[in-house]
C-alpha cells in the first residue's frame, strides 16, 4: 500500500493520545471545501510504501501512543484493514476518520476491534448531503447505516461537521440532530480556507452562529461542542 502523506506527531488527531496521522489517497466524494483536495483522485505521489511507514512504527515505540488513519477516505479499499491489522500488532491503538460511505469495511473493522476511535464525517443534512459532498447525485443509505454502526456498537466514535457558511444554516443542524439524536459525541469545526481547497467563494460562518448552531445541535445531542473555538464558555 503507498502512503500520501505523513504527519509524524499531533496532539490533535486522536483525542487523548500522542500520535501520527497517516494520509491515505482518494475519496468517493468531491467536497468542494476539502483541506486535503490533493488526495482526492488518488493521483498525488506517494511519500513512503507501506513497509516504510511499518519500519517508522517500530522505531516510534515508547514515544507515539497512537496512529490516526485520514485521506481522502481511507475505507476506499481493504488493505486499509489490512494496515491497520499491522499497527495493531505493533502495539499502536488506531483512529480512523472516514465519511461514512462503506458500511461494510466499517462493520469488519468494529468487529475485529481495529479501530479504537472512529471519527465520521456528517457533511450536512440529508436533503443537503450530495451537494455538500460536491456529487450530483448520493445514495445516503450506507452513510446511515454508518452512523448506525457506530451508535449501535461498542467502539468510541464522534460525528463532526465541518460548517460551511455557504452551505449550512439552523435548519441544517435540526435535521442533523434529528438524525444522530443521543449521539456520544458530535463536534461542529469551523471551515478554514486554505490554498489546498479546491473551490474558492466559500467562507467560514460568524461565531455567533456557530453558537446558534451548536446550541441547536445540543437539544439532540446533548455533547455536542464547537470544535477549536476560543469561546468554548458561551456554548
Amino acid at each position: 500500500m503507498k502512503i500520501h502523506g505523513l504527519q509524524k506527531m499531533t496532539l490533535l488527531d486522536f483525542p487523548g493520545k500522542v500520535a501520527c496521522t497517516v494520509f491515505l489517497g482518494g475519496c468517493d466524494m468531491r467536497c468542494p471545501f476539502c483541506h486535503n483536495a490533493e488526495l482526492i483522485d488518488g493521483t498525488a505521489p506517494a511519500v513512503m510504501e507501506e513497509e516504510e511507514l511499518l519500519a517508522f512504527l517500530k522505531k516510534r515505540t515508547g514515544l507515539l501512543e497512537g496512529v490516526a488513519i485520514t485521506g481522502g477516505e481511507p475505507l476506499l479499499r481493504d488493505d486499509t484493514i489490512t494496515l491497520m491489522e499491522k499497527i495493531r500488532e505493533l502495539g499502536y491503538p488506531v483512529k480512523l476518520d472516514t465519511n461514512g460511505t462503506h458500511p461494510d469495511r466499517l462493520r469488519k473493522i468494529l468487529d475485529r476491534s481495529l479501530a479504537a476511535y472512529v471519527a465520521m464525517d456528517i457533511k450536512n443534512s440529508p436533503d443537503r448531503y450530495a451537494v455538500t459532498a460536491g456529487l450530483e447525485k448520493m445514495e445516503l443509505a450506507p452513510v446511515r447505516e454508518s452512523v448506525s454502526l457506530l451508535m449501535e456498537g461498542r467502539t468510541d466514535y464522534e460525528f463532526r461537521t465541518t460548517v460551511v457558511a455557504e452551505l449550512h444554516d439552523a435548519d441544517s443542524f435540526r435535521r442533523i440532530g434529528e438524525w444522530i439524536r443521543g449521539a456520544r459525541h458530535y463536534y461542529l469545526q469551523k471551515f478554514t480556507d486554505r490554498d489546498t481547497v479546491p473551490f474558492g467563494g466559500f467562507h467560514a460562518p460568524e461565531d455567533e452562529k456557530m453558537l446558534e448552531y451548536a446550541a441547536i445541535a445540543r437539544e439532540y445531542v446533548p455533547s455536542a461542542v464547537i470544535r477549536g473555538m476560543d469561546d468554548q464558555h458561551k456554548i
